[in-house]
């Protein structure tokens, strides 16, 4: 593995993912810090506010540095205003199952963008990670200036690319076994049904394709898995759905039963709950309304979110989202600062097994 300051980071190569909704709160954040990987602070759907309320927090429960994540703003063509109030129609018998109003498919498409920037330039972290698209290079240099290391999420060697060029500090290769929301800097319904590419193949195009330091993520559950992303050519992995059950995480309850319920048998890619591909456990609702789902974030989003928020006081898993990756079955119910052990041990296991056949 290189030397690069990823690595200065944290004492393991071990990042713990930023999931916006809740799951990546401060305590989850804090007690990953504390065993000695990299926490990040999912700053999507809070406001600028709020975020700094989160910063403090995790600057409480710990010293050591940790990440927070932003989403670029949306500057594509924007979401056709007829196939967004077909789907609200769809929607309409959730909306009195549950008994609550569809939200409004909000204007806003940059997430307060700007005010999260000025606050992390005005009271810089030590990393901050950008998600569906890339910042600008006055951006990137800002950050470079007082001392912020960056990472864009890329999907293709394409955009680790225009990231290098832009004046990325690292790149974090996501790939398509990933869960949640897929980090394409541009969302092509196009490309809806096709089946993606891998991490370890991604990750080996990223490799040949730039200089900069690489964080592998998408499926990757157990020390031996960040072992071979390592020797692919990543300098870090990270995971996100191998903390979902962890006590300190923010997801509900159902969400972190449902990882290793057998009602729950696979994920699939869906626009239904946002707008944007995103992976989850298949469902009720992702079954009923993903074939109809418009490309339409964050307006998607924002006329799910009471559903979504109804499904969850119910204690009704089948209209949640429940995001995961591929390798959500092996999720593991320890505390954060255990599974972080854990995952070194079987790290460094793993590596030692290596080591005598390399020799060889």
């Amino acid at each position: 593995m290189s030397t690069t300051a990823l690595n200065d980071l944290s004492r393991f190569p071990i990042v713990q993912a930023p999931m916006a909704g809740g799951a990546s709160c401060p305590e989850l954040v804090g007690a990953v810090c504390e065993a000695g990987a990299l926490g990040f602070l999912a700053g999507g759907y809070k406001t600028a506010g709020g975020l700094y309320q989160e910063i403090k927090q995790v600057r409480g429960l710990t010293s050591r540095p940790f990440g927070v994540n932003l989403f670029m703003p949306q500057t594509g063509r924007p979401a056709d205003p007829a196939a967004v109030e077909v789907y609200r129609h769809q929607l309409a018998g959730e909306a009195t199952w549950y008994d609550v109003p569809l939200g409004e498919a909000d204007d806003s498409r940059d997430d307060a963008y700007d005010a999260k920037l000025a606050l992390l330039l005005e009271d810089p972290v030590r990393v901050v990670s950008f998600t569906f698209g890339c910042p600008t290079p006055e951006a990137l240099a800002s950050f470079a200036r007082v001392g912020t290391f960056t990472i864009v999420t890329v999907t293709s060697a394409e955009e680790a690319l225009a990231a290098q060029q832009a004046g990325a500090d690292a790149v974090c290769v996501q790939g398509v076994e990933a869960g949640g929301h897929q980090g394409t800097h541009r969302d092509d319904p196009a490309d809806d049904g096709a089946p993606g590419t891998g991490l370890l193949a991604l990750l080996t195009q990223v490799r040949e394709s730039v200089a900069l330091p690489i964080v592998a993520t998408g499926g990757i559950m157990r020390g031996a898995q960040i072992a071979a992303v390592l020797a692919a050519g990543a300098d870090a992995a990270q995971l996100g759905t191998a903390f979902l059950r962890c006590p300190e995480s923010g997801a509900h309850p159902l969400h972190k039963r449902a990882l290793t319920d057998p009602l729950f048998t696979r994920t699939a890619f869906t626009r239904a709950f946002s707008g944007r591909p995103a992976r989850g456990l298949v469902n009720r609702f992702m079954r009923e309304h993903g074939p109809y789902a418009p490309a339409a974030y964050p307006e998607i989003h924002h006329l799910t979110a009471p559903l979504r928020k109804a499904a969850a006081t119910a204690n009704d898993a089948q209209g949640m989202a429940l995001w995961a990756g591929q390798g959500h079955r092996l999720a593991r119910e320890l505390p954060a600062g255990q599974l972080v052990e854990v995952l070194a041990t079987e790290l460094d296991t793993a590596l030692s097994e290596l080591a005598p056949r390399s020799a060889s």
